[in-house]
């Protein structure tokens, strides 16, 4: 069934809006996807805060237009559908990562990152990465760990020294006044 013009304009002012705020974007291709595999995957990217759509080549280059995504969605050929979020890129590229192992008719064509244009081997190496939030708690870890070992060695001086008073006083060295 055909799509009319109207339609397709309806598509492309959409995609556009969303694009619009994206700050990651990876284009995918994929062939022999059952319909249980495509629900798999856009249920695995909602739970990331992404979303991923299948798009036909010349609107989504429409849509993309004057967009920090528009070097990843110039012209394409095939099968295309994107994945794009506008929080965290690690945990999109994690979880199409591990879709793409899990079914190798998936695979990666281009991807953006915060603006950047990225290569496969660069979004198989993100997917890699630690995710916001575990670099955050390493950072904090490792901002407090001196500041911990220094309040410990503050307390053993005083600790040490009641510890000596305390075996003084069991062994009767002090004399009583």
């Amino acid at each position: 069934m055909a799509v009319s013009r109207a339609k397709k304009t309806e598509q492309v002012e959409k995609l556009s809006n969303d694009l619009q705020k994206v700050s990651s974007l990876i284009v995918t291709t994929y062939s022999k996807l059952t319909v249980a595999q495509d629900f798999e995957l856009r249920k695995t990217l909602r739970s990331s805060g992404a979303k991923y759509a299948v798009v036909k080549n010349t609107l989504v280059e429409r849509a993309a237009k004057g967009t920090k995504v528009e070097g990843a969605l110039k012209d394409l050929s095939g099968v295309t559908s994107i994945a794009y979020t506008e929080g965290d890129p690690v945990a999109l590229a994690k979880a199409l990562a591990k879709y793409a192992k899990d079914n190798p008719e998936f695979t990666f064509k281009s991807g953006i990152v915060e603006g950047r244009v990225v290569s496969i081997k660069e979004i198989e190496s993100l997917a890699t990465m630690p995710s916001k939030e575990e670099i955050y708690s390493k950072l904090l870890f490792l901002l407090n760990a001196p500041a911990q070992r220094l309040v410990t060695v503050m307390g053993a001086v005083g600790r040490d020294l009641a510890v000596v008073v305390n075996q003084g006083v069991e062994k009767k060295k002090f004399k009583e006044a």
